[in-house]
Parts: C-alpha cells; structure tokens; sequence
C-alpha cells in the first residue's frame, strides 16, 4: 500500500479556532487520514500549532503569562478540543519545539551556502508611541489594490495580496492605534525568491495539474506577479533565533526568523517531535517521509484559501534552495470561507461559533458531519442555525438515527435480542446489495479525490437506501402474515447497520464507534467494506446477540434554535 504524507495548516496558538478553521484545514484531513487508514495504506497525519509572532506575545502579555508558558497552555487546551472533536493526528507538535528550531536553522544555513539567503539594510516601520518596530502583521491600513480597510502589512485578507507594510495607505498601528510611525534602517535576511522563481514555476507547472482550480489558479497568480526576494526575520523576542554561528551581528541583536519562514518548516519539525516521542522498541523514521525521492510517499496539504500561496510558492522556494531532496507538496486541497451568517466570524462581536463552544452545545459528529456536508470546496459557505438544523434533523436524526432505531427495536419486540434468521435472500435484497455496492464505490470515489461534499451525499445515499428498502418491505406488514419474510427483512437492514458502522466512520466516529458495538460478532468486520464485499449483505449472521444502542441523534427544536441564537448571534435570513 501507498505511503501518505497529511498536513493541515497549523492553527495559531493565540485561541481555541472557530469552525471556518475546522472546515477548512484539519477536518477534512482528518476525514481523509481515517479512509486511507481503514483501507490499509500507511498514513502519517502531522499538525502542530504555530506559536511565533507578536499575537502571541500579545496575547502573552494580556494573560499576564510568559510567552513561552502562555503557549504551552495553549497548546495543551487546542489539543484537548481537537481531541474532543475526534481529530487523529498521528502527531500535534509545536513550532517552538527544539526540532522545529533545528531544522529551520539548517534550512537557513543550507539557503545561505547556496546563494539563496542575504543580509540587507532595509527601512521598518517603527512605532514611536509602542517603542519598538512593528511586525508587518501589527501595521494595518487601506489595500492599496481592493481598498479593504483592514489589511494587514503582510496580506490583504479581502483580496489575498501579500503586502509590504509601506504598501499600505493610512497605516496604523495594531497594537495601540497610533498613528505615529517612522521608517527606520536596521537590518534582515532575505529569502532571493527572484533567484528560484524558474523552479518554483516549473514545480507549479508540473504538480498544479492535480491541484483544484482553488490552489493552482492562487499559485499560478503569485507567479505571475513575479516572486520578489522576502524578508525572513523579524524583530522580536520570541521565534527561532537566527544563528550566531552564520550571521553574529544579527543573532546579538535579536533577530528571529519571521513565522512564515519557520512555520511550514513546522511540518517537518513536529514529525521530528513524532520520531523522537517513539517508546522502548520502538522505531519512527521522520527522515523516510520528508527526506526521500523515491516517489514512495504521497503528500498532500490541507488549508483555506488565504495560505494557499505561502504552501504553493514561498515553502517549495525554501525547500528548492535547500539542494536537498525534501518532499514536496503533492496536492493541495484548498477551501474557501465558512462565513457566520454571511459575515466574519469574530469572538469580540459575539458572532459565530468556536470549536469547544461547538462541543458545549451537542457532540462532535453533529458537526463533523455538518461541516463536511457542506465543505466551501467551490466558493464560500455560509453557516446558520437554521441551515444546520435541517442538516443534522433530515439526514442523521431521520435518515440514519431513526432507521437505526427502529430496525433494532421492532426486531427486540418480535424476535428477541438476537438477530432473526427468516427465508434466504430473494430479489429485493439482490436489487438492493446492487445498489448499495454503486453507492458504495461512488463514496470511495469522492473520498480518494477529495470531494467532501459529494463524498457526503453519496454517504447519506447509502443510509438513505436502508429507509427505501425498509418502506419497500415493510416488515411491520410482513410479519402479519409471513414471519420469516419480516425476519428477512429485518436480518438485511441489520447488515446495513453493521456496513454504516464502517462506511461512516470517516466522518462521523463516535457513531460509527457506537454502531460497531451494536453486535457480538463472532468475526467482526474488517476495517473496511469493499463494494463487492457489500453486495452480499451478510457480515451479520442470524443468531447473532444485539443491543439497542441510545438515540443516535436528538433533533433540534424550535427552542433549541432560539437558545442558539441568543448565545451566538445570528438571525434567520
């Protein structure tokens, strides 16, 4: 089998993320990282979060923390929430990590042998009223290209630009509103990405062909605009320091790498932690997935649209100017925006809902499932209460919920808690093992490309296919004056059970782990279910032992809504 490389893109440490970052990044690799699992590939899913720049020390600050404390209780409360969330990461390391740190100063080190990283006099701005120069994310201002208000000196979030602070028209300062600023000369390092923009097209050329028009049209724009050499440190207190070994006078002054330059180094780093944390006997090769090629590892990345041109572009810059053999990207799986009633999410306005509020008001596949159902693959998506109670009362409260209860309680009430055996399977049960085989390969299908939304969908058909079935035969009816036919009936949609407790299990876990527990099998399935293994509908054999598991899934009411709304924000369109 395939061995394949997952990252998400690394969430920052300065607060629990909202669901638009769920959606867009680690959910779906997540999803993704489970299916190829339970077919047998040999999968490592990394994530980390990312802990340099002055947000954290900010967010440091008004906690009251050191910054490093600060960020390893963030670190720790993230984790809890992903966990909760049912989000497998083979490893969430941290880009503070002494691995990350390594690794990213021998990337510098290499870049700076082979011509690619320079030292320049450069002009920053410097905030008289803060005392210090500011980082380009802590200058706000006009775009000078959309005219978004709220641009940052390092990307414009409307348009997706990548700025320089001096770029910006009316700059302010982010951190006290000042605006008093003054260019000042000090000195960087910068990334010659004009010297590796041949390569970096020619990696784009050969490998965006995969890509989702998302990612490589973003990619291919960058590209067009020509790459232009960046700065890659910064003036801060906290980050990977610049090494005194290369470039004394900087690393005396401070000087740390900029967080674009160290965070996607971040990947490589936390599968180091993930090496290094292997128990007694235990042996992990973090070098045999990133430093190979052999072309016996498939990488893809998983992010929304704003850090498609840092993955596409500047991190195969880096890893290009290297002269070593790192992997690079394979597909890039890009979102859009998940917005909250047709506006940003944003803790301080009260609108919108973050991941552990999310776990506070119902369980975790509620979402998981929700969210996947309606991934913004092809443009934006707008999230409503509304919207998501139609979602989770049709397809999992009525659709599989329900046939799954009553399934299992009518057959408890007719036939005891063991499944019934009835007649052999006659042209209704062929039809329908024909059926849910299609259906079947149509989910493996959208998943293998992922394609969430339509992997949902063919998801729901699957269940969907179990109430039809259900409808057709009518057991209720059957056992008025057939009993064996009614126990046929009822022993099918038994193994439809069984197949949902598998199928589902990539996007909906803990049902799927509740599902799995539902009988006593003397062979239990597999990890997967093949088309062809579907077709014949009898994992589960008569005489097998059941037990009715508790509502899968409660509806949302009316009150439910209102009760929503009134905590989150947010009002019926």
């Amino acid at each position: 089998m395939a061995r394949h490389l997952i990252t998400s893109a690394l969430p920052y440490i300065n607060g629990i993320k909202h669901l638009g970052n769920m959606v867009g990044s680690m959910l779906p690799a997540d999803v993704y990282a489970r299916y190829l699992r339970q077919r047998g590939h040999d999968v490592l899913y990394i994530c980390a979060t990312d802990e340099h720049g002055t947000p954290a020390e900010l967010a440091a600050k008004a906690a009251g923390l050191p910054v490093a404390e600060f960020c390893a209780r963030q670190h720790d409360a993230q984790k809890a929430v992903y966990d909760a969330f049912g989000l497998r990461f083979d490893y969430f390391g941290r880009t503070s990590s002494p691995q990350n740190v390594e690794i990213t100063q021998h990337f510098a080190r290499r870049l700076k042998e082979n011509g690619f990283i320079e030292e320049r006099s450069t002009r920053q701005v410097y905030s008289l009223a803060d005392g210090r120069f500011l980082p380009d994310r802590y200058i706000v201002g006009t775009c000078p290209y959309c005219g978004y208000e709220a641009a940052r000196g390092d990307q414009c979030e409307n348009c997706t630009r990548v700025l320089d602070p001096t770029d910006l028209l009316q700059p302010r300062s982010a951190v006290s509103g000042s605006t008093e600023l003054e260019v000042r000369e000090t000195k960087h390092l910068f990334l010659l990405q004009s010297k590796l923009e041949g390569e970096v097209e020619a990696f784009v050329e050969e490998n965006g062909k995969e890509w989702p028009n998302l990612a490589s049209s973003i990619a291919r724009k960058w590209l067009t605009e020509g790459l232009h050499d960046r700065a890659i440190t910064r003036d801060l207190e906290w980050g990977v320091p610049v090494p005194a070994d290369v470039w004394p006078d900087l690393a005396a002054e401070g000087k740390v790498f900029y967080v674009w330059f160290d965070a996607p180094i971040g990947y490589i780093g936390a599968t180091k932690e993930w090496a290094d944390a292997a128990g007694e006997g235990e042996e992990r090769d973090w070098r045999s997935w990133w430093y190979a090629s052999d072309g016996s590892v498939r990488y893809t990345e998983f992010m929304a649209k704003d850090n498609v041109p840092f993955h596409t572009v500047m991190f195969p810059a880096t890893q290009l100017g290297t002269r070593e053999p790192w992997k690079k990207v394979d597909y890039v799986k890009a979102f859009n925006w998940l917005t909250y009633y047709g506006g940003k999410f944003s803790t301080s306005q009260n609108r919108g809902i973050f991941a552990d509020a999310a776990l506070e008001v119902l369980p975790a596949d509620y979402w998981r499932y929700f969210l996947m159902a309606g991934a913004p693959e092809s443009d934006d998506a707008s999230f409503s209460w509304e919207l998501f109670a139609s979602v989770v009362n049709k397809d999992l409260a009525d659709t599989l919920g329900n046939f799954v209860n009553r399934v299992l309680s009518f057959s408890r009430k007719r036939f005891g808690d063991v499944v019934p055996a009835g007649h052999a399977a006659g042209e209704a049960e062929r039809r329908l093992g024909e059926e849910i085989a299609r259906l079947l390969a149509e989910y493996q299908e959208h998943l293998e490309a992922l394609q969430f939304r339509k992997a949902a969908f063919a998801l729901r058909a699957l269940w969907s296919a179990g109430n039809s079935y259900l409808e057709e035969k009518a057991p209720w009816q059957e056992i008025k004056t057939d009993q064996d036919a009614a126990a046929l009936t009822l022993r099918t949609a038994m193994n439809l059970i069984q197949l949902y407790a598998v199928v589902s299990e990539p996007v909906i876990p803990f049902t799927a782990r509740t599902l799995r527990s539902v009988f006593e099998l003397e062979r239990p399935t597999g990890p997967w279910v093949t088309p062809g293994e579907a077709r014949a509908l009898d994992a589960v054999p008569a005489g097998t032992p059941f037990t009715v598991p508790p509502v899968l899934f409660a509806k949302i009411t009316e009150d439910d809504l209102a009760a929503y709304r009134e905590r989150f924000g947010g009002q019926e369109e």
